[in-house]
């Protein structure tokens, strides 16, 4: 799958030549040009990264990336931001605030797709030899086909481990139960939704410190499911 972008700026030359760019590099990119725009894409819809111009028509990208960063921990993703002043100042603020990497204006697109492919790569879950995943407390033995939580094992069936792995390999990102399915494709999963739900039910009552308010596999109403990045306080 490839990642998906939101790209907020106003500047409509500038969105087009990115959008065009990137979308040829592999990813998937949504545009806003306003504040307002963004808020409604990011309610709407999931992404793996955003790219913030500092200065937009409705307000301060500042004020917005500290307005992301107070909100809960299943919002939490990563920021680029952007900005024509290029002052020591606005990249001091920008980064105190919570953003993950600013780039001055002008820049050459190839630089950008670099900084998006690099802080992808920094989200990318923990692996030995590309064997376990690890979230906090939480860890996946690919190769031994075990989870374990706090060391200790999970009590999971077989088909339940694999529908935790198609979770996990895509943290952050909403998979619906047409697409959960297409991955389990072998399973003798029943070609109904509420055969996923059962399962994620059980999984929650094995993975999560509290199965009724789940912090690792996480609802996304009427869409389906995400595996959250953020799941401990200590992680």
């Amino acid at each position: 799958m490839s990642a998906r972008l939101l790209l907020i700026d106003d500047d409509t030359r500038l969105t087009a030549m990115l959008s065009d760019y990137l979308n040829n590099a592999g990813f998937e990119v949504t545009v806003a040009g306003s504040l307002a725009a963004g808020r409604e894409a990011l309610a709407a819809g999931s992404f793996e990264l955003l790219v913030l111009d500092l200065m937009l028509p409705d307000g301060d990208g500042l004020d917005f990336c500290r307005e992301l960063r107070s909100e809960a921990a299943s919002r939490r993703l990563p920021v680029l931001m952007l900005s024509a002043r290029g002052e020591p100042m606005d990249r001091i603020l920008g980064l105190e605030l919570g953003a993950d990497d600013y780039l001055p204006k002008p820049f050459e697109p190839r630089e950008l797709q670099a900084r998006i492919k690099a802080l992808l790569r920094r989200l990318e879950p923990q692996a030995d030899g590309d064997d376990v995943l690890r979230f906090g407390r939480l860890e996946i033995d690919l190769a031994a086909r075990l989870a374990r939580l706090d060391g200790k094992a999970c009590d999971l069936t077989s088909h339940q481990f694999d529908l935790l792995v198609v979770l996990a390999q895509s943290p952050g990102r909403v998979l619906s139960r047409d697409q959960i399915m297409d991955a389990l494709k072998g399973h003798p999963l029943d070609a109904f939704d509420r055969s996923i739900d059962v399962h994620i039910s059980r999984i929650r009552a094995v993975i999560e410190d509290d199965a009724k308010n789940p912090r690792r596999v996480l609802t996304v109403r009427g869409v389906g499911y995400v595996f959250a990045r953020k799941q401990d306080a200590e992680a």
